[in-house]
């Protein structure tokens, strides 16, 4: 017999078996990031859903669906408080709900995203299955305490929260969420320790049970995850590294990512504080420059999916 029939001869077999298993195209498809519940990422203070093709969550939404995951990635003020903030994610989610049937949803927000998704998490438990939250002061941010202190002893409280309000109108604008509500001192009032003492007393699901330690995993039926990082300068080719090398300074050598401190980032049961990211590196950003050789945010994100899928969420 000739090679030419030998061949022919094993892909038409190869077919028929194919076939007979019933394998196909779709059920080969990666599944690896399929979750049980459609992954809600929130983005954090002076953040955005999406600037025309970048998101927040650089490279995020998209590898997470390729992987098989239903992803939504919802506009919030991009100043405002952590409760203004989390009525304006309740009520996407209250859509999400009345538009497919999704039951619940497992929360990921990155930095404020994160106390914006435990003020949802807290008001409507019956919607949520997971709050991962990445990057965030759920202690306040040395850095809000700093910009309160300065602007308040020159009187520039007013300008400095009118400017940083104008560049949040202009970002919701840019984004294409012109109506959503900013406000830079509820940002602020949110941000800074006292802040975060209060909104915590309010909302302690999931709260640390020691200084620097973690909380219970499971609270009020909804489980929490806590991820932070460490450096500030990663990618001397990132300008936004200068201004994270700056405001690291104000930790006085305490372990930060440059706006959040490791043990601020605290938050039920920590899965990792010391990531070679400082805060924007945690979301891919700015358009994926990082440290050498330090993880891959997407590929975290994409990580973190799994994890929830094989625990059922």
């Amino acid at each position: 017999m000739k090679p030419s029939s030998l061949v022919l001869r094993g892909a038409l077999a190869a077919i028929a078996l194919a076939s007979a298993c019933g394998i196909s195209a779709v059920q080969a498809a990666d599944t690896y990031a399929q979750t049980r519940y459609p992954i809600v990422l929130v983005h954090g203070m002076s953040g955005f859903d999406a600037i025309g093709p970048v998101n927040y969550f650089y490279g995020v939404p998209d590898t997470l669906r390729a992987s098989g995951a239903v992803v939504f990635t919802p506009a919030v003020s991009a100043f405002n408080s952590n409760e203004q903030r989390g009525e304006q994610l309740l009520a996407t989610l209250r859509q999400l709900k009345a538009a497919y049937g999704y039951s619940k949803f497992n929360l990921i927000g990155h930095s404020q995203g994160g106390t914006t998704s435990r003020y949802v998490a807290a008001v409507a438990p019956e919607l949520v299955a997971s709050v991962t939250t990445v990057g965030t002061p759920h202690q306040g941010s040395k850095v809000a305490d700093v910009v309160a202190d300065v602007t308040g002893a020159t009187g520039s409280t007013g300008l400095v929260a009118s400017i940083a309000t104008a560049l949040g109108q202009a970002i919701s604008w840019i984004s294409g969420n012109p109506t959503l509500p900013q406000n830079a001192m509820g940002t602020l009032g949110s941000l800074n320790t006292a802040g975060a003492q209060s909104f915590n007393a309010s909302f302690p699901q999931g709260a640390p049970t020691s200084p620097c330690g973690q909380g219970p995993e499971v609270a009020n039926g909804i489980r929490y995850y806590s991820v932070g990082g460490t450096a500030a300068v990663t990618n001397l080719l990132d300008v936004t590294d200068g201004f994270l090398g700056l405001t690291s300074a104000v930790f006085l050598g305490e372990a930060n990512d440059g706006l959040v401190s490791r043990c601020s980032s605290h938050w039920g049961l920590v899965l990792r504080d010391d990531y070679p990211w400082n805060h924007l590196d945690e979301v891919n950003q700015a358009f994926g420059l990082r440290g050498w050789f330090t993880p891959d945010p997407v590929q975290f994100y994409r990580s973190q999916a799994n994890r929830l899928k094989l625990m059922g969420l």
